[in-house]
């Protein structure tokens, strides 16, 4: 098989594979990701009306103006910041996460979490990086209890039936 058909047959099944559970409704609408080799892109769609609520990508000029290069970690945490601002606008609070076939790495991690960081929930804030200090700081250690000291099983003798040199029958 052409090796292009194929790498594109196995980007079709991980990206169903993913969307198979994620359904963008309008309180928390799916955020999907492209990225290509010089930009990334982003929307918040609503997949039971089939609208999009709002998108961002590193082409806009806003955008575009603070950055040298749109297809990096730095335009992709941009991009995130610049979603999270126009779902604020619009009254959007949460958001599903979607990142396609591509591996939750890299430049996909970097949008989700400035996404967050932002103020849109579309991944867990105690596994991002910043987050982490502060939540050590806020959970006391908690001591751990005391294993019961439990006897050991006496063995049974060889008068007692549980020999394994006995006949049977």
């Amino acid at each position: 098989m052409n090796p292009q058909k194929a790498k594109h047959r196995r980007q079709l099944r991980r990206r169903n594979h993913v969307r198979r559970r994620i359904v963008g409704t309008v309180e928390r609408p799916r955020l999907t990701v492209f990225r290509s080799s010089k930009h990334i892109y982003a929307q918040l769609i609503d997949d039971v009306n089939g609208t999009t609520l709002a998108a961002a990508s590193s082409v806009l000029g806003d955008v575009r103006s603070g950055l040298k290069y749109g297809g990096n970690v730095k335009a992709a945490q941009v991009v995130g910041k610049k979603l999270a601002e126009v779902a604020k606008a619009k009254g959007i609070a949460k958001a599903a996460f979607d990142r396609g076939h591509y591996k939750y790495h890299g430049r996909v991690k970097a949008l989700a979490e400035a996404a967050t960081q932002g103020g849109l929930i579309c991944c867990n804030p105690a596994k991002i990086g910043a987050a982490k200090p502060a939540a050590k700081e806020a959970a006391p250690e908690a001591k751990k209890p005391e294993k019961k000291k439990q006897k050991p099983a006496a063995k049974p003798s060889a008068g007692e039936g549980g020999g394994e040199g006995e006949a049977k029958g």
